[in-house]
């Protein structure tokens, strides 16, 4: 629990260095452990924590929660997951600062079922209604759930599961609307002169007229900076204030003019304050972000929680973003992945494992490249299991990771590599899917069912990859009826000594070798020839490596299809 500090001890607290955010770059670390999250659990022990610890992430609601978001969330998870097996009882909350101001629309949304749609596929004019006002007092341009912040906050909640993280999501508006915040509130107004010295460092918009609330108007619902009056004697502390307008880069959001007063209740306190509010109301120990707030936020947050509210500030680890495909991943400007849509992809503990890498690295996550991740993953679990030589530093780390990213860690398992599974892809069939694996010798005679058919499931992930990037396994063996076709006699001529070739037994390379042969010999062009093998075969003019893809098929079904009887 952050350790709270009397009024009278402010000028200790001042006192105290700074706490750097980058963690896991410090100089000064004792032990150095295989797995980065150790580290930072050290640190977090070092503090003698209260009970339970409290590790907390956070995001603003604003459009669709992707891909990139999660990395709070698993960050946090493989500390949490470190303490609990120290023997600590670990929370981990997320917060949704839903009752943020929506200042801009979205190019993209999404349903919950992770569809993206275009702005114009929604009521846009509902949402363009409602600029500046909160996340939860928005209608969901959906209909399906309470507000717009209640959306994609359910969207997070969902991506949380899917990777298997608990996660206690916290809602800002509930906080203030059930008067949680209220207390810490008031005490900052109270301390409004001290939190304005503090925040003036920071900001040089902050005057003597600045006041650390933000009142939503009664008339128009948006939330205004304006603040004319504060009233802390009653029974109930209220602000009187005037709706005025909001900035929202490069554009103005109009307040409508109104004068009114406001509770504490009926209103936030910008992010400056509300999250330090946060760490003390939620009592959190730890909590990982973006570089970005560690140059912004987290230098005025740390002064605030000891200058003003007079509390410790929790540990903190600073993790850098990651791409995809190489460009920021952006809500607003649609370049955007979903956990759901991933998940179609690998399986969760290969998600898993990508969170898992060291944090203070920036990567990218490329779906065109997404065979290799899941080769890394699968070294991984083989080094795990000793089936490979690694050196000493590969061994630590999957010793120590590799249980946290597969629930019921199993020798038995089977791995078909991902590309070798996208070629299975492109069978419909799932016994001739498992015939083809078990003559390529990726699944042992003695497997047990349940190996077996996890391994298979792989085979559906690794041909949605194909579909969606287009690539080299994006094909469909037309098994069931010759496609339509239309060769003259040489080439049919070629076909049929092609099948006689086939028929009498040959490896892949050989075959791949006859097929370019064959065409010289029946003065066929190299290239139509292979284009009449994959119209055969896909209905498509290209396709992959003919020959050993005919050698991976039952050689019955393949000589009947090139002489054109099945």
């Amino acid at each position: 629990m952050t350790d709270e500090t009397d009024t009278n001890d402010t000028d200790d607290l001042a006192s105290r260095a700074e706490i750097s955010p980058y963690t896991l770059q410090r100089d000064d670390i004792e032990t150095q452990h295989a797995f980065w999250a150790d580290t930072v659990a050290d640190r977090i022990e070092d503090r003698d924590p209260e009970e339970p610890i409290v590790i907390k992430g956070g995001i603003s609601p604003s459009g669709v929660p992707h891909l990139g978001n999660v990395n709070e969330i698993m960050r946090g998870y493989f500390v949490a997951e470190a303490l609990r097996e120290r023997g600590h009882e670990v929370r981990q909350v997320f917060t949704a600062d839903d009752r943020d101001p929506l200042r801009k629309l979205p190019r993209t949304l999404c349903d919950l079922e992770g569809n993206l749609v275009d702005l114009g596929e929604v009521d846009a004019g509902a949402l363009g209604r409602n600029l500046g006002s909160p996340y939860t007092d928005i209608p969901d341009p959906f209909g399906c759930c309470d507000s717009y912040g209640d959306h994609f906050s359910q969207i997070i909640v969902d991506s949380a599961e899917a990777v298997d993280v608990p996660i206690d999501l916290v809602s800002n508006t509930e906080l203030y609307e059930n008067g949680d915040l209220e207390d810490v509130t008031r005490f900052v107004l109270e301390h409004r002169e001290r939190a304005r010295e503090v925040l003036a460092a920071y900001q040089d918009k902050v005057d003597d007229e600045y006041v650390p609330f933000n009142p939503i108007c009664e008339e128009c619902g948006k939330i205004t900076e304006t603040v004319t009056s504060v009233d802390l004697d009653g029974d109930e502390p209220t602000v009187d204030y005037r709706c005025t307008d909001m900035d929202a880069g490069d554009r103005t959001i109009e307040g409508c003019g109104h004068e009114g007063t406001a509770t504490l209740r009926e209103g936030k306190m910008p992010w400056r304050f509300e999250w330090p509010a946060q760490w003390k109301e939620l009592g959190v120990d730890f909590e990982p972000f973006g570089k970005d707030h560690a140059e912004g936020s987290w230098p005025s947050g740390q002064d605030v929680a000891r200058n003003v509210l007079e509390i410790e500030p929790p540990v903190p680890m600073v993790y850098e973003w990651f791409t995809l495909e190489g460009e920021p991943f952006s809500s607003s400007e649609g370049n955007v992945i979903l956990v759901s849509d991933v998940l179609e992809l690998l399986e969760p503990e290969v998600l898993r494992y990508f969170f898992a890498k060291d944090p203070v690295k920036a990567r990218d996550f490329s779906i065109e490249r997404l065979d290799q991740l899941v080769d890394e993953f699968d070294r991984l679990e083989r080094i795990y299991f000793g089936e490979v030589e690694a050196d000493e530093d590969e061994t630590a780390f999957a010793e120590r990771v590799y249980p946290l990213l597969v629930e019921d860690p199993r020798e038995e398992r089977i791995r078909l590599p991902y590309t070798f599974a996208a070629v299975l892809g492109m069978f419909d069939d799932p016994d001739l899917r498992e015939e083809v694996a078990r003559k390529e010798g990726h699944i042992p005679d003695d497997a047990p069912e349940w190996a077996v058919e996890d391994a298979l499931a792989r085979v559906e992930r690794a041909r949605n990859w194909a579909r969606r990037t287009g690539n080299e396994f994006d094909y469909e063996l037309k098994r069931s009826e010759i496609p339509d076709h239309d060769f003259d006699a040489a080439t049919e001529d070629a076909l049929e000594e092609l099948a006689e070739f086939i028929e009498a037994g040959h490896d892949p390379e050989e075959i791949q070798g006859e097929i370019y042969e064959t065409a010289k010999r029946h003065d066929v062009d190299v290239g139509a020839f292979f284009a009449a093998g994959y119209r055969l075969f896909f209905d498509e003019d290209q396709g992959p490596k003919l020959g050993p893809f005919l050698a991976k098929l039952d050689r019955e079904f393949v000589v009947a299809r090139l002489r054109r009887e099945r």
